[in-house]
């Protein structure tokens, strides 16, 4: 059995490998290193792949929530709602432009925001939601996007979790994560999905004025040469990155149908391990291991360790060689950045609850029987213990 990997980028890079030298050979000997055509390919065929109007490519995950919030023309004091648990990315930005976050607590069984924690949050200074779609499937869009509408607000997702999942009404129809609020922002940091091989992003939107806003904003605010229409930022994807990534968008579907696969088999492993809560997929699917289900493209398979043995499963897991993670361990309220007397740990119940029972295992695209064997047997033994 070969070493295992938390993400297995060397092995991913074998298997696409004269592709994407070639595609990267070819930005190199046409010297079009910023903005070439590479760009503007991959912009095109990632619209295709979501089913959106615009695709603005931009420098990494982190400009692409800011830039979309500056194309909002959001002001310092708005308020902006999001959830507790997850990477602080999401806040950074919220904080970076003057605006106040308003952190709320996220559900337990598919760790998104809490519907019901984002309208009690909702005050007259509020003008925006930010989803997370955590770890790989969207949180609850349709009332998100219900309660957005009835308050006149603002949703932007953050996707840099769930690029290629699905969400599907409660008439049938799917829109692609990231495609379904006023605009959407991914990142392409190597260890994505679909990841570049260093930093990349994306904003999303079907919203034309907007689209042309952010454009402008992602260049200095320019349209035309040393003509700045708006406030803006140097934030564009540069053509090697994109080269990288266009080659990699046709297997995206393959991709994230291997993580699907690898979560089936870790859930099947642990369906009678009482200590254990598996994942959940809350959209699209009855909520178990089934075959067809598109809604969780599974970035991370998080598991909750529900006797208090967490960490010393981690050690344990560490002893033997398996990588894991916890994502996260401090909850965004509880950061010296982000600590504010408005915050009551009272209102933040299942995060508290979460950071301390939270451990991901390893997911990626080359992940093999004997290894999730291997990782499974070791923690039930452990548990069982």
């Amino acid at each position: 059995m070969k070493k295992i990997q938390m993400v297995d980028l060397k092995g991913q890079y074998s298997a696409i490998k004269e592709q994407v030298n070639a595609s990267i050979q070819d930005v190199i000997e046409h010297t079009a290193f910023v903005n070439g055509p590479k760009v503007h390919e991959f912009q095109k065929h990632l619209e295709t792949y979501l089913g959106v109007k615009h695709v603005i490519p931009c420098a990494n995950g982190t400009d692409a929530l800011q830039i979309a919030m500056m194309g909002l023309g959001l002001k310092p004091g708005d308020e902006v709602i999001t959830a507790d648990f997850t990477f602080a990315a999401t806040v950074e930005v919220i904080a970076l432009l003057n605006l106040t976050p308003v952190l709320v607590d996220v559900n337990s069984d598919d760790f998104n925001i809490n519907v019901a924690a984002i309208e009690k949050a909702i005050t007259p200074k509020t003008k925006a939601i930010v989803p997370v779609h955590l770890f790989g499937q969207c949180a609850d869009m349709e009332a998100i996007l219900a309660l957005a509408k009835a308050h006149g607000l603002y949703v932007i997702e953050d996707n840099a979790q769930a690029i290629g999942a699905n969400y599907t009404y409660k008439d049938g129809s799917k829109a692609k994560a990231g495609t379904l609020g006023d605009v959407g922002a991914t990142s392409f940091f190597p260890s994505k999905n679909l990841g570049c091989y260093g930093d990349g992003g994306a904003i999303f939107t079907n919203n034309d004025a907007l689209a042309h806003t952010i454009r402008g904003i992602v260049n200095h605010g320019m349209y035309e040469r040393y003509h700045h229409d708006v406030v803006g930022v140097n934030s564009r994807l540069d053509s090697i990155q994109a080269a990288v990534l266009d080659a990699k968008l046709p297997k995206l579907d393959g991709y994230n149908a291997a993580r699907q696969a690898a979560a089936r088999k870790y859930t099947e492993a642990f369906k009678d391990v009482d200590q254990l809560v598996t994942p959940k997929r809350s959209n699209g699917c009855d909520g178990g291991i089934c075959d067809t289900c598109d809604c969780h493209v599974f970035h991370q398979y998080t598991l909750r360790v529900t006797n208090g043995r967490r960490d010393a499963l981690v050690a344990h897991l560490n002893e033997k060689n398996i990588p894991c993670g916890v994502y996260y361990p401090i909850p965004l309220h509880k950061q010296k950045a982000y600590a504010d007397s408005r915050y009551n740990t009272a209102d933040f119940p299942v995060t508290l609850q979460l950071v301390e029972e939270v451990i991901a295992l390893p997911m990626h695209t080359e992940l093999e029987d004997a290894q999730i064997e291997y990782i499974t047997s070791t923690i039930i033994k452990f548990l069982n213990g």
